[in-house]
Order: C-alpha cells, then sequence, then structure tokens
C-alpha cells in the first residue's frame, strides 16, 4: 500500500470510528471527500442527472445507517463503490431502456470462415493513425457517451470504474462484487464494444462528409 493510499485508508477509519460515535460532522467530511466520486460513477451508470443526485444521497444515508457493518477488511471507497453501483444499477433498472441493447449488438460480427465481416475501410480502421485531434473532437466524443449509454448496466459500471475512475481490476472487482477474472472479462468485452460502434460511426459515409465538410 502507497503512502498516499494508507494515509486515505487510516483517515477513513478515523472518520469511521468518528462516525460511530455519533460525530454528524464525521460524516460531513467523508462527504466531502467522496461525494463528487459517487456523483461521477452514478451519472455513468444512470446517465441522468437527478438520478446521480439521488444516488448520492442515498449512499450516504446508507453509510450513516449501516455504518456498524462496516468491518475495515476493505478500504472505506471500495465499501462505497459497491453501495454506489448497486444503487446506481437499480435506478437505472427503473428507467425505460429502449436505448439498452444486448453486448453482442455491438461487438464485432465474424464470416462462417473466422474473417471479420463489414466494409473493408471497416477491417482495416486503423486507430493509431487517427489524429488526437479527430479522437477528441466533440462530435466522437457525443459517439462515445451514446456507445456507454448503450451498454447493458454491468457493463457500463466496470467500464465507468475502471476507465473514468482508473480503478484497478482488483478494486472494481470488489466494487462489484465479481471475481477478478470476471471484471477482466466485461472489460475486454465492453472496450471492444465501444472501439466497435466508434469504428463504424466514424467510417460512416454521414460522417465521412461531416468531417469533410
Amino acid at each position: 500500500m502507497g503512502n498516499a493510499v494508507k494515509l486515505e485508508h487510516d483517515a477513513d477509519l478515523s472518520f469511521v470510528e468518528r462516525l460511530r460515535g455519533g460525530d454528524a460532522t464525521a460524516l460531513e467530511a467523508l462527504m466531502e471527500r467522496y461525494a463528487s466520486r459517487i456523483y461521477r460513477l452514478a451519472h455513468g451508470i444512470t446517465r441522468n442527472e437527478a438520478d446521480a443526485e439521488e444516488v448520492v444521497q442515498d449512499v450516504f444515508l446508507t453509510l450513516f445507517r449501516k455504518i456498524h457493518t462496516f468491518e475495515g477488511r476493505a478500504a472505506l471507497s471500495s465499501w462505497l463503490y459497491r453501495v454506489s453501483t448497486n444503487a446506481a444499477l437499480i435506478k437505472r433498472r427503473g428507467q425505460r431502456l429502449d436505448r439498452e441493447v444486448s453486448l453482442e449488438a455491438h461487438l464485432p460480427a465474424f464470416l462462417s470462415d473466422g474473417h471479420r465481416a463489414g466494409d473493408r475501410d471497416s477491417l482495416l480502421a486503423d486507430w493509431s493513425h487517427t489524429p488526437e485531434a479527430e479522437l477528441l473532437s466533440a462530435e466522437t466524443r457525443a459517439i462515445l457517451e451514446r456507445a456507454i449509454d448503450a451498454l447493458p448496466g454491468r457493463y457500463r459500471a466496470v467500464v465507468v470504474l475502471r476507465d473514468v475512475e482508473g480503478l484497478s481490476n482488483e478494486e472494481v472487482a470488489e466494487a462489484v462484487g465479481e471475481s477478478v477474472a470476471c471484471v477482466k472479462s466485461r472489460i475486454h468485452r465492453a472496450r471492444m464494444a465501444l472501439r466497435e460502434r466508434l469504428t463504424r460511426a466514424l467510417r460512416s459515409p454521414q460522417a465521412a462528409a461531416v468531417r469533410a465538410g
């Protein structure tokens, strides 16, 4: 455990002990420390500002009510991420999911001979030669947002935790209650789906016309 991580862990345990003793300022300190992270995670999963704000409120209410169940074997941040992920997924399931489809719909298709299906431009797409400005353009970001939005909830959760929040595979596994192997598989498949969605969109005639114009 690095020094910075250990200091955060020790500070969290101190706040936990104070909260167990009824110190309301400890809850305020933990909210200041974690509210923005929880909101980011919740919004990444629900794609809705009001739902994300409700998740933040629900998580800290749960923390206040169930602090006695936190045993300290894992980091408090992992416990909070897990509660937040579950709460956000429940919110997401309560929405209309017309835009959410199976992951297979986003993955590359293959022919019976094992070769990729699709047009030649898509098959030969090489992201390493794509200008950085194009990859960071508003158009590309919008496509990526829609692609993440369309991922099934469990896949979207691991992408947000791993690629947005920067958690390790082990921390993501702890947060979602899955094995590390399962998390690695989901992240890999989700990234493949996002790459395929971007490739299809950016190689489409409409997108090419917009960039040329």
